[in-house]
């Protein structure tokens, strides 16, 4: 009976990761209807302003919280480092911190 039991939550853990997998971009390295493929500098920006893009992407259709033309690792890096900023507090740390007696 307890290795039914671990057996069960083992699986729900993994179908839980599972369900988090990325998928595969197919507009990656395709340029926009400007022409452009967002890149690094582009990534990083779009990090920065996530938390004000997300609000603003729940109550319109027409503005996305990521850029799916992207070049790939170089816009992600981007995205990962500008939302690690904010969100992390690599901008607001040092005036968030609890000062230590």
């Amino acid at each position: 009976m307890k290795i039914a039991k671990v057996f069960c939550i083992l699986f729900f853990i993994g179908l839980f990761f599972a369900a988090c997998a990325p998928g595969p971009n197919p507009m990656e390295d395709t340029p926009d209807d400007d022409g452009d493929v967002a890149g690094f500098w582009k990534g990083l920006w779009h990090g920065l302003i996530a938390p004000v893009t997300f609000i603003i992407s729940i109550f319109t259709e027409n503005v996305r919280f990521y850029d799916v033309h992207n070049s790939g690792f170089w816009y992600n890096f981007g995205f990962v480092i500008g939302a690690g900023l904010i969100f992390n507090g690599g901008l607001f740390g040092g005036r968030w911190a609890k000062k230590k007696d």
